[in-house]
């Protein structure tokens, strides 16, 4: 249940005593910014790599718990130092800027000590493992005066804002009743440990990997298909769904649900994961609209959108165009293709990096800020909560927290 509630009064109660103008002064347009990531997996090193094309960023630290990973993204940052525990990455002062990008188990934490320490945050979806986490990283924020941006890349896409500001905020789907999300066969949901991890690494820290969870032996998958488990991760719903009910909340306005159900199994992906491999979930939002989303990681099925539906159309958008379709026969759909890069550059995630930097400049709030990755989180929380407990959520939208029976 979520305790705490995103008000004035909760943020600043019991406030951590650091400021912005402790730790880092605001920078300058061309002012070097002195960078340290944690978690250099491939993601982490993929948008490590979009960093990098800004020539005023310098990658100074580099911290992880497998010297492998460490060793792959030294390539990219030779001079960087290297720690295993992310408490002496933070203790260098000069650094201005921490990329997060470890499994959604260490998230919290390490935002939450990033943003203390001064530092401005950028950090992978979901923000949170669990929906009490996300108050507390907001709260860090807003305290320390950090910018704090999550990867939802879509908030800076400029084909999605154009979708919403041509046709959302002018209402030319008249009133919107139902936002229809689906991603089917995701299949690095399906990923299977290389031999070379059939036995725990000498250079592996397993404990540290493990760091607030329960005890286990060893176990290659739970490392490295780790989304399969939910003691890391909440599988599709919180991979997959919170990108696009992040999407519907950009378009739509509305943050947060009134009542959440869900329901799915492991139905042929045998492997040992507890996340299931099909899940729908059902989300309402006030008595205005619900918002559904669909996954399966049945190799026969393939693709992913959102779909806003109204009385006067739909729109329909994912990472490559967006359509409008007028309600009518016969009426012609307006379809318009998202901008491409032939280097086959993640162009989303790029203006979505180059957005935070320019905040970390200019002090305003990232299109993905930490509250907004907040309640994108906590809708897809409530999605796992409910598939997890067989029942269906009352949320209560003020106080942010489930009813209780």
């Amino acid at each position: 249940m979520l305790n705490t509630p995103i008000g004035r009064r909760g943020l600043l109660q019991g406030a951590a005593t650091v400021t912005a103008s402790s730790y880092a002064r605001i920078l300058g347009a061309n002012d070097r910014i002195l960078m340290g990531l944690i978690g250099p997996g491939e993601r982490g090193r993929g948008v490590l790599a979009l960093f990098q094309k800004d020539k005023r960023v310098e990658v100074a630290a580099l911290c992880d718990i497998y010297a492998a990973q460490i060793d792959r993204a030294k390539q990219m940052a030779p001079n960087a130092k290297v720690f295993k525990d992310h408490r002496g990455l933070l203790e260098m002062k000069e650094l201005n800027v921490v990329q997060i990008a470890t499994p959604d188990h260490w998230h919290a934490q390490c935002a939450i000590d990033a943003l203390n320490a001064g530092k401005d945050v950028y950090v992978e979806k979901p923000l949170t493992l669990t929906i009490e986490e996300g108050p507390k990283i907001v709260k860090a924020a807003r305290v320390n005066e950090r910018v704090c941006q999550v990867g939802m890349q879509q908030r800076s896409g400029a084909h999605y804002i154009q979708a919403r500001d041509e046709y959302i905020k002018p209402g030319k789907l008249g009133k919107i009743t139902l936002a229809r999300t689906w991603w089917h066969g995701n299949t690095y949901h399906l990923r299977r440990a290389p031999a070379s991890l059939q036995t725990l690494p000498s250079n592996l820290d397993w404990a540290r990997f493990l760091g607030p969870l329960k005890w286990r032996e060893w176990d290659p998958q739970q490392y490295w298909n780790w989304r399969a488990y939910l003691d890391f991760g909440g599988g599709q719903v919180t991979d997959l769904f919170t990108h696009w009910i992040d999407v519907v909340h950009m378009f739509l306005g509305n943050e947060i649900p009134t009542s959440g159900v869900a329901a799915g199994g492991v139905y042929f992906a045998k492997d040992g994961r507890t996340a299931p491999d099909t899940i729908n979930v059902l989300l309402e939002y006030g008595n205005e609209y619900t918002a559904t989303f669909e996954a399966t990681l049945a190799p026969g099925v393939r693709g992913e959108a959102v779909e806003i539906c109204g009385t006067e159309g739909r729109l329909w958008i994912d990472r490559s165009r967006f359509e409008f379709h007028p309600a009518g026969r016969g009426a012609k759909p307006t379809i318009v293709e998202a901008q491409r890069d032939e280097s086959r550059t993640d162009l989303l995630t790029l203006s979505h990096v180059n957005n935070f930097l320019e905040c970390c400049r200019t002090r305003n709030r990232p299109n993905g800020d930490v509250l907004i990755g907040h309640r994108s989180a906590q809708a897809s929380h409530l999605g796992n909560i409910s598939y997890v407990q067989k029942r269906r959520l009352k949320f209560d939208p003020v106080r942010e927290e489930i009813l209780p029976l």
